[in-house]
């Protein structure tokens, strides 16, 4: 009888693991994609670029899309790994710590390469038009009053 009270208990912790996991990534990409649209809408919006840069951001958001589609698909695949550690293992054991520190790679690495984005996207601007998106940038990661 005690075993099975803990087998259900130590399912149960998993489980909560795994859905608080899931909202976090969810919760950090889907917050840096709607800083990305507020910045791209800003980009070609409201800052008057030429012909030359529209065409040099335009070059910077294909590479990126690439590159974030393959994050994108690691990060899948850490989480499945993640799933199946806690199914194997039921409690935080070793496999389990090994696949949340993998998934907290991938996402630190989604996001300094959008980091790294916004960079190339702000070297083809001109200085004001660069502080206007500094300060969008600012914006959307320190949102006035939260």
């Amino acid at each position: 009888m005690f075993n099975g009270r803990l087998f259900v208990s130590l399912a149960f912790v998993a489980f909560v693991a795994a859905l608080v996991g899931v909202f976090a990534g969810r919760l950090i990409f889907e917050r840096q994609r709607h800083n990305e649209t507020e910045l791209h809408a800003l980009l070609h919006s409201q800052l008057s670029l030429n012909t030359v840069q529209e065409t040099a951001i335009e070059t910077v958001e294909s590479r990126f899309a690439v590159r974030r589609t393959a994050l994108d698909l690691e990060m899948r695949a850490a989480n499945a790994r993640l799933a199946a550690a806690i199914e194997a293992e039921h409690g935080y054991g070793p496999q389990v710590t090994l696949a949340v520190d993998h998934v907290h790679v991938v996402m630190g690495e989604m996001q300094k390469d959008t980091l790294r984005h916004i960079f190339a996207m702000r070297a083809v601007l001109t200085p004001e038009q660069a502080a206007k998106f500094d300060r969008s940038v600012v914006k959307a990661l320190v949102p006035e009053g939260k």
